[in-house]
């Protein structure tokens, strides 16, 4: 009787019909493939040249997956790392040139006067240690709470790396250029300040800043065809946003809108406000975003050039097909696994890969069927 059930729970499972746009897990194009198990609140993740992955944690540990998915101990030198709320080791990075100086970059909540802040730190990677770690930049004021540390890392092709930072829920901040607080920073590998920054002159923002009026912004990635680092952010009840990045421009936030706060009350009636951005798309209601990559791999042709996005509230991964710089269509993936989809990667393999976010926290790959 109890094989019976079973067998009962799982046809149902694979029969579920389309709602609202969602197809049933049979019908969908890709297998999902468990490569590791047992890892606490995955983060970000980073593939090494010899196939294996570093994957953060993010109560503050750094691990090495093997392709065959052991988990490695953690590993040693990393920074003083603060695990407060949404805080904790987030993003990883290799440097550009990794093949030749073993670099690795992370994000990370800094403890220190004040509180804590956003700041990355790089290091040698030998063995299972990071070597020579120093911290290249640091959020500047630091302030206490646990709320919108980001934070994602790219590198554009410049070698310039992208930094991007919340607003640590003190909204107001995010129009205030005399503090990194719901900016995006732009700095070069060493940590120092790009000469063609946008405010590198100005006696009223901080050099490194490269755009502003940004909330929480957790999904970076690089369009590969245009080189341009494409960012997408949580919005409050409402109002995620994909955004091009453009040197100097406000993205609005608070001023502009188009959510509302979690209590139900306005924020501000205004969705558009002359010289700041518009967003290339918003969610309304929010699906609360997570990771971001543009598709280009050779696995799935039909997504080449397509945006991926996970999303924590919903519990699945969202596909946004592109034309040019415009949205052209939604799709719902991975809403069969129930799971808070934190990062989502194209692997060097062509296959794409996700984080669960969860005290037992997987890396899944989709595979096409």
């Amino acid at each position: 009787m109890i094989g019976f059930r079973v067998f009962l729970f799982t046809a149902v499972a694979l029969l579920f019909v389309s709602v609202g746009g969602l197809v049933s897990a049979q019908d969908k194009p890709y297998r999902t493939v468990s490569v590791a198990k047992g890892l606490v609140h995955p983060w970000g993740m980073a593939f090494l040249p010899d196939g294996r992955m570093l994957v953060t944690e993010r109560p503050g540990r750094l691990r090495i997956v093997s392709p065959d998915g052991t988990v490695s101990e953690p590993v040693s030198g990393l920074p003083e790392i603060a695990a407060v709320g949404q805080g904790g080791l987030l993003d990883v990075v290799l440097h550009p040139d990794f093949a030749n100086n073993n670099l690795v970059y992370l994000s990370f909540a800094e403890p220190g006067a004040g509180g804590q802040g956003t700041a990355v730190a790089r290091g040698r990677l030998e063995g299972n240690a990071l070597k020579d770690v120093e911290t290249i930049f640091s959020q500047k004021p630091k302030l206490s709470g646990g709320l919108h540390f980001g934070s994602r890392l790219v590198f554009a092709p410049d070698g310039t790396l992208y930094i991007s930072m919340g607003d640590r829920g003190q909204m107001q901040r995010s129009q205030d250029n005399r503090n990194h607080q719901g900016t995006i920073a732009r700095v070069n590998d060493d940590g120092s300040i790009p000469k063609d920054n946008p405010f590198v002159d100005s006696k009223d923002a901080l050099p490194e800043i490269y755009t502003y009026g940004n909330r929480n912004v957790q999904g970076m990635a690089l369009n590969p065809k245009t080189g341009v680092v494409w960012a997408q952010e949580h919005g409050p009840r409402g109002g995620d946003e994909v955004n091009i990045l453009k040197s100097g421009a406000n993205y609005g936030w608070p001023a502009i809108t188009y959510g509302i706060n979690y209590d139900g009350s306005v924020i501000t009636n205004e969705r558009k406000r002359a010289g700041m951005e518009q967003p290339v798309l918003h969610w309304t209601p929010s699906i609360a975003p997570s990771g971001m990559t543009f598709y280009d791999g050779d696995k799935f042709p039909d997504w080449k050039g397509d945006i991926f996005v996970g999303a924590l509230r919903d519990r699945n991964l969202r596909r946004v097909k592109l034309d040019g710089d415009r949205e052209a269509g939604q799709e719902t993936l991975l809403d069969e696994l129930g799971e808070r989809i934190r990062d989502v990667r194209t692997g060097p393999d062509g296959y794409l890969y996700v984080l669960t976010d969860s005290p037992d926290g997987q890396i899944i790959r989709l595979e096409p069927k």
